[in-house]
């Protein structure tokens, strides 16, 4: 039984979802259809490659990935299946790959399959979907695509650091109003260098002073930072929602000031 992934920014109000999944399982009826996420903002790959990036590991060896978020290729823009680590990749080269993977993929090809003209408007479906059910079925990436060597390459907004500063970034924020961050444990110690530090918000009684290592260390309502699963700083609320509170939105610029011996530290949002 073939596993095939969806991340999508389609959203379960329309039919788009269940024609996807209607197209899979109509080609590879014992196919095992898993939803990561059809709730990505629209057109946003780095949302999609974050979603993706934290989960496709959990899943076996040979598991199958689309990715329907900004699908439509042109002149620029290739469609591609990739094999990494394993797994198989299928999406548009419009720089979500390299903001997926870390490294340059194992194998790479440039799908070949041509699609009728009034089928290119949905190539998550009609494109996608098929690739996907070639490699279910046991089939080769060099039936249905020619061989590169590179993806297209996106970099995205990386923390800025000064000695006794790092200005970071809202990378993702979740159904419960938690804001992930792009600043990483290893930065932080590297700058902080265990030195006291602060969060602050345009209002002081908001500012974070300390991390935890989960919600419950905090009542209920009450605000907390923490490093999570993925090593990225988090902001949350116990049983609250952060992003409201806090006024966060995503690409909002987050700042953390350490302490030295003239200034006290602090971490703005701006």
């Amino acid at each position: 039984m073939s596993i095939i992934t969806l991340t999508t920014d389609l959203g379960l109000k329309d039919y788009y979802v269940a024609g996807i999944k209607g197209s899979i399982l109509s080609q590879l009826p014992d196919a095992n259809i898993i939803d990561v996420s059809h709730e990505i903002p629209a057109f946003n790959i780095g949302v999609a490659a974050f979603c993706l990036k934290n989960c496709y590991k959990d899943f076996p060896e040979g598991s199958i990935h689309i990715i329907g978020v900004q699908p439509e290729a042109d002149e620029y823009t290739k469609h591609l299946v990739i094999k990494h680590q394993g797994h198989y990749f299928i999406g548009a080269d419009n720089g979500m790959f390299s903001l997926l993977f870390d490294q340059n993929p194992d194998e790479i090809f440039e799908i070949n399959i041509i699609s009728d003209e009034d089928k290119r408007t949905f190539p998550t479906k009609n494109i996608f979907v098929t690739v996907a059910c070639h490699i279910g079925r046991g089939g080769t990436m060099e039936l249905i695509g020619n061989k590169i060597d590179n993806i297209a390459e996106r970099t995205n907004f990386q923390p800025v650091i000064e000695e006794n500063v790092i200005r970071g970034m809202a990378m993702y924020i979740d159904s419960y109003g938690n804001v992930t961050t792009n600043i990483t444990s290893s930065l932080f110690n590297i700058v902080g260098k265990n030195r006291d530090f602060s969060i602050v918000f345009r209002r002081s009684d908001y500012n974070i002073h300390e991390l935890k290592f989960n919600y419950n260390e905090v009542p209920e309502g009450e605000k907390l930072a923490l490093f999570s699963t993925n090593n990225h700083l988090e902001i949350a609320i116990n049983k609250g929602n952060a992003s409201k509170l806090f006024g966060i939105k995503l690409s909002d610029i987050i700042r953390i000031e350490f302490k030295n011996q003239k200034n006290e530290d602090s971490v703005k949002i701006f």
